[in-house]
């Protein structure tokens, strides 16, 4: 059996425009590349070479607390060690604790045998996901785990569904140089909505995941509304009205924010489109001296990869 793998784990969109904490979907890139091996001792032990500065402690790191709770589950008492070699940007709202957690425990399973299937991975990232924001939502966590679009259709019991989305839809990610926490951002939402917001948030999340599936670009357009989570949200990102605006100028079809942002994102019926809006997305932000940084990518279907094994 092998004694080491290194994984590469992708970036997500979360709260895919309606659908908040629901839906969700992987990019190419960037992601996490983490080398997971076991260890003998007594201790997870987190190595970071990835120069963003992770937290060291196996209690604090998601990575490590991810695979825990599925240690726990499974009744083992092994331990590993994560050497990050590349690591997305925390607070970027791309699914940085996301692709940790997720990560970690798909490369810990593999090394176990593979005792569950990626589906069955996915609560343990979650577990992750609560030590970063508070909240064990499974929006980012899925899609990284199964790729594609995910809509997690009930968290009690935890029901998730790949959506077969469109062959060709592309994705348009701007990441501007801020940094929001996702607990941070959670905690200025309202806790109650209108039932007429509530209406339109439902049909637009409706539309929306019709619209993927029938490869309806003009419904997937159309359905692209956050009433609820976006109004609110988006006061904590500089030009973000401007920055729409140039997406949807450019010939989006739709554009919102990235889960709890500051990245924002565009979805596009083709690469050329998708080209063309983050180049004007992050004009905007260039010409408000705010530097960014521009993924342009095809809907990721497969997720968290192996790319290599180790004896």
């Amino acid at each position: 059996m092998a004694e080491g793998v290194h994984i590469f784990s992708p970036a997500t969109v979360a709260n895919v425009g309606p659908g908040f904490d629901i839906l969700g979907f992987a990019i190419n890139r960037p992601g996490d590349e983490i080398l997971v091996e076991k260890t003998e001792g007594d201790d997870h032990i987190i190595v970071d070479r990835s120069g963003v500065g992770l937290p060291l402690d196996p209690e604090r790191n998601v990575a490590t607390v991810a695979i825990d709770s599925m240690l726990g589950h499974l009744g083992s008492r092994q331990k590993f060690q994560l050497t990050f070699l590349k690591k997305i940007a925390p607070g970027s709202g791309i699914g940085s604790s996301a692709a940790s957690s997720a990560g970690a425990v798909y490369g810990s399973n593999v090394l176990l045998g593979n005792p569950y299937t990626r589906e069955e991975l996915v609560p343990f990232a979650m577990k992750g996901e609560e030590t970063a924001s508070g909240s064990a939502h499974a929006d980012n966590v899925a899609p990284a785990l199964l790729g594609g679009f995910v809509l997690v259709r009930s968290y009690d019991p935890l029901d998730i569904i790949s959506i077969p989305g469109p062959e060709h839809i592309y994705c348009s990610v701007v990441y501007p140089e801020i940094s929001i926490a996702t607990e941070d951002s959670r905690k200025i939402l309202k806790t109650t909505v209108s039932l007429e917001k509530a209406i339109t948030q439902c049909g637009n999340v409706a539309g929306l995941v019709t619209g993927l599936i029938t490869g309806n670009f003009r419904l997937i357009s159309d359905s692209m509304h956050d009433v609820i989570a976006e109004p609110i949200r988006s006061f904590l990102i500089p030009e973000y009205d401007e920055v729409k605006k140039a997406a949807l100028e450019a010939g989006a079809l739709g554009c919102s924010i990235s889960g709890s942002g500051p990245s924002i994102f565009a979805l596009s019926k083709d690469e050329d489109t998708a080209h063309r809006a983050g180049t004007e997305m992050g004009k905007v932000f260039a010409t408000a001296e705010i530097g960014s940084s521009v993924f342009i990518s095809p809907v990721n279907k497969q997720g968290i990869r192996l790319l290599t094994k180790e004896s």
